[in-house]
């Protein structure tokens, strides 16, 4: 890596600092911009001061080993050896945050849980997973709102759609789209033999009314009464709302407020969502980006994961990643670790691109 490309990279950082130390604060659009380019680029210059403090050090040692006397000359070569490691690693680092992030990272995310194959088996894996990803949440102390929840006489979901913002939600959780699959035992099953079931998860970044302009025009809109589980209805009143976007089809949905008004803004918020899905989507596919080379961010269809409980084993298919730590990952307290492992096999991937 060029030293040259680094203080290019140290200066834009200095450059910003002193602009945000002599930023009128009364003008706030300024000096938020000019916080989050200074906190962006903080990481990058630290490890780029990092790069050059060793390349001087390097130069230093290197000098010594022109030395005559031996044992000065032996330990300069052993310490120039060490100092081009500690140079590598550190250059792998920069390589990495030197990766232009996905700009939807730092969105909050609509999460969308739904049972498949395994009837009652699944929706109860369905709720599992529910809990994880909130368990999760509290631990990353994001904020959860269930914007629409379908359940069964068992206590299983089937479908489930939250709200989650905080920090960094979308960069965090964009890895868990797709196929999630469980084997147990049921509790109904006499014979002890352990079945397989499903449940798909679908992680969009949340969009605002800058993202996607949806007019009322495009919109139909179905009032409806709220049913709980067994399709039994739960409110006296209409307040659930269906809305539909006529030009792409997509529908969003929401019952699980009272209020019509906020079930409706809910709904929005999730169709905009979905949009923005499709046509962010539509940009990479023009920019004839590969998705699949990237691991696994939003196939549904693709099986991404199994939990199988008699061995009290998490297994991700896309890393090779096998943990023995079944409870502690559906407590929300381990799905970091898996997450960090796909973190660094996308990075790797698009480093050797």
């Amino acid at each position: 890596m060029e030293i040259k490309k680094i203080q290019n990279i140290l200066e834009t950082y200095s450059e910003i600092e002193i602009k945000l130390s002599n930023v009128n604060t009364d003008n706030f659009d300024q000096y938020a911009k000019l916080s989050k380019e200074y906190s962006d680029l903080k990481p990058l210059a630290e490890k780029s001061k990092e790069f050059i403090k060793l390349h001087e050090e390097l130069k230093d040692t290197q000098e010594l080993v022109e030395e005559h006397d031996i044992e000065i000359k032996k330990e300069a070569e052993e310490e120039v050896e060490i100092l081009k490691r500690r140079i590598s690693k550190v250059e792998n680092e920069l390589k990495i945050l030197l990766i232009p992030k996905d700009e939807s990272d730092e969105r909050n995310a609509i999460v969308e849980i739904r049972a498949g194959t395994g009837g009652e088996e699944a929706a109860l894996f369905a709720s599992d997973l529910l809990r994880m990803y909130s368990k999760f949440s509290e631990l990353k102390s994001w904020k959860v709102e269930i914007m629409d929840i379908s359940q069964t006489d068992h206590n299983g979901v089937k479908e489930v759609i939250l709200n989650i913002s905080g920090k960094d939600v979308f960069g965090n959780l964009k890895y868990e789209s797709g196929t999630h699959r469980v084997q147990r035992v049921p509790q109904t099953e006499s014979g002890g033999r352990v079945h397989t079931s499903a449940a798909t998860v679908a992680v969009l970044p949340e969009a605002n009314d800058i993202d996607v302009e949806v007019l009322d025009k495009d919109l139909r809109v179905d009032i409806f009464r709220s049913s709980g589980p067994g399709g039994q209805s739960v409110n006296t009143t209409d307040s659930a709302v269906r809305i539909t976007h006529l030009p792409t089809g997509v529908v969003a949905q929401c019952q699980d407020e009272k209020s019509q008004h906020k079930n409706k803004a809910k709904a929005l918020k999730v169709l905009r969502s979905r949009i923005f899905e499709i046509e962010t989507k539509k940009k990479e596919d023009e920019r004839a980006l590969d998705r699949k080379a990237q691991v696994g961010t939003g196939d549904r269809s693709e099986r991404i994961r199994t939990y199988n409980f008699p061995q009290g084993r998490v297994t991700d298919h896309r890393i090779s990643l096998t943990l023995y730590k079944l409870d502690q990952i559906l407590n929300g307290e381990l799905l970091g670790e898996i997450i960090v492992g796909l973190e660094a096999d996308s990075n790797m991937k698009k480093l050797s691109e």
